[in-house]
């Protein structure tokens, strides 16, 4: 029998444990690490993400369809854990590491299906989703939320926006929060705090070319540029777009009347804005409004995963690999931006307190 001094150090510190669905690079679980939970799986069917996920996060991973995942693995994982957290970013779009072509809407679904099957088998404490925005406006949302309803948890989900947790960048999202143990309150944030611009983001890294790699960082990597490409950038100007250049720069495309609503690509960021929303194709120039406000050349890895709040020392590729950029630069997109994972933690940690009668 554990002495009572054992007991109380364990109360005073709850061990809670989270199995991360549809995991990526780790984004959200290295957030909810940060915040004082511990990681004990991830799984996704991606295997590109086992080496960032594992190194910098902590748990096991598994290469592997989460509607295969059955409740006693979940347990296994589970084991020793005062308070269980379940927790994921479903696909609701057709991601190269789940389809090479287009699924239809129900289809994917199943994802989300799926995740919500292993709740209601396993129960855990804790059940955290994040997902596009777009999400809340369709049915599977309402079936979503009725079935962990129906399973007796209370439910708190709200939109959110990025910047008030400190991401460095224009991104709304869909966070919920479910608990079988009482009415849950979604991460508030500071309505003082601001989001660091992309000036205090990455400013400091050093300056390199369109093609080039930094010596002391591979993932400080950025996209070489074409010669029509590069007299473009040339031209932009930060916050600009294509309208700012001469008429002989300009696409075909948007030459066209058709082609004049599409003003946000081939553009340069603000030094003393948020970036705007990284994608999974941020490294190309002419994507989106992804330019470097100074250099000329598209954002680098790094700079990327630096705007979606990840570590200037977050490992995505094992040493001496040269990291892919479509590769790399789907985990960075698809990314849940650790920092928003580090308020969710937060709001997990101090719920569980509470309803277990402990002091913060």
């Amino acid at each position: 029998m554990e002495s009572d001094i054992r007991v109380e150090e364990r109360m005073a510190s709850p061990k809670i444990k989270v199995v991360d669905f549809f995991c990526g690079a780790g984004g959200l679980a290295y957030g909810l690490k940060e915040a004082g939970l511990t990681i004990a799986a991830g799984v996704d069917l991606d295997p590109a993400c086992q080496y960032p996920f594992e190194t910098n996060c902590g748990g096991i991973f598994e290469a592997r369809d989460v509607a295969s995942i059955a409740a006693g693995d979940l347990n296994m994982w589970f084991e020793g854990a005062d308070y269980r957290v379940l927790a994921g970013c479903a696909p609701c779009q057709p991601f190269s590491t789940y389809s090479q072509k287009r699924k239809s809407p129900d289809e994917r679904w199943q994802l989300l299906r799926a995740f919500l099957r292993a709740a209601v088998a396993v129960r855990p404490e804790i059940v955290t989703m994040e997902n596009v925005r777009g999400l809340a406006d369709k049915p599977i949302w309402t079936e979503f939320v009725s079935g962990l309803t129906n399973a007796g948890y209370h439910v708190s989900w709200k939109k959110v926006d990025c910047t008030k947790y400190g991401v460095p960048q224009s991104r709304h999202r869909l966070v919920l929060i479910a608990s079988t143990m009482g009415p849950i309150e979604l991460p508030t944030p500071n309505p003082a705090a601001q989001a660091p611009t992309v000036r205090q983001s990455i400013e400091s890294l050093v300056a390199i070319k369109a093609g080039e790699t930094a010596t002391n960082d591979p993932m400080h990597s950025a996209s070489s540029l074409s010669e029509i490409n590069m007299r473009r950038i040339k031209a932009s100007k930060q916050g600009g777009t294509w309208r700012d250049w001469p008429i002989a720069l300009r696409s075909p495309c948007h030459r066209k009347k058709t082609g004049e609503t599409y003003p946000a690509v081939y553009g340069r960021m603000k030094w003393d804005d948020v970036s705007p929303t990284i994608t999974t194709q941020f490294y190309g120039f002419g994507n989106g409004r992804f330019g470097h406000p100074e250099q000329n050349r598209a954002i680098s890895l790094r700079e990327a995963a630096i705007l979606q709040s990840f570590p200037p020392e977050y490992k995505f590729v094992p040493d001496g690999e040269q990291p892919s950029f479509r590769s790399v630069g789907i985990l960075i997109g698809n990314a849940v931006p650790p920092k928003l994972g580090v308020a969710i933690g937060d709001a997990i940690i101090k719920h569980v307190h509470h309803a277990a009668g402990l002091a913060l």
